[in-house]
């Protein structure tokens, strides 16, 4: 039989109250970019998302209803790129936004985005992992404390924590980058 067809069997008969399909199709665009976001290179993309549908396909379980599905598969995304991250055959690549439409901004004002752009990702690049977790789920995804510390696991006093001290890295980092002309 297909494993394709024997997953999704089996996905039907272990389905609680969230279903796998829909999540997969509603939360893969969110789980590729939260692992770039973690510095993931783009040729790994593909195959790490696959890996944490699998891994949350398994743990599907366990996932507590009454929360929020994003910082939950944050967590998933978090562990897997730090493991990524370990191996010594990644290199933190950056990533280059997309060009805008010809018919907005002019050339000077593509140039600076870019440049502004290029500069964030670097100085969160400098920011711890574990940190840069928490800054992202609050910062950029919008997340509360209380969320962030359960999806991450971790007590909320070390939420907080993390949430101060990547702050703080960023801004050092920024501050550095903007010195140096934006050369990493």
């Amino acid at each position: 039989m297909n494993p394709i067809r024997i997953a999704r069997v089996e996905s039907e008969s272990r389905r609680g109250s969230l279903d796998f399909d829909t999540l997969f199709r509603e939360q893969f665009g969110y789980v590729w970019h939260s692992l770039r976001r973690l510095g993931v290179a783009e040729r790994d993309l593909e195959d790490l998302t696959q890996q944490i549908f699998l891994d949350v396909y398994r743990k599907l379980d366990t996932f507590n209803p009454t929360q929020p599905v994003r910082p939950w598969l944050f967590g998933f995304a978090l562990r897997v790129a730090s493991n990524y991250r370990r191996l010594a055959r990644h290199v933190w690549e950056l990533f280059r936004p997309a060009d805008a439409p010809a018919s907005g901004p002019s050339a000077d004002e593509q140039l600076i985005a870019w440049e502004d752009a290029r500069r964030a990702e670097a100085a969160l690049a400098r920011v711890e992992l574990g940190r840069r977790a928490v800054l992202l789920l609050h910062e950029v995804e919008g997340h509360t404390m209380p969320e962030i510390a359960e999806a991450l696991q971790i007590p909320l006093n070390t939420a907080y924590s993390r949430l101060r001290l990547a702050r703080e890295e960023y801004e050092r980092a920024w501050r550095r980058l903007e010195l140096r002309g934006g050369k990493s």
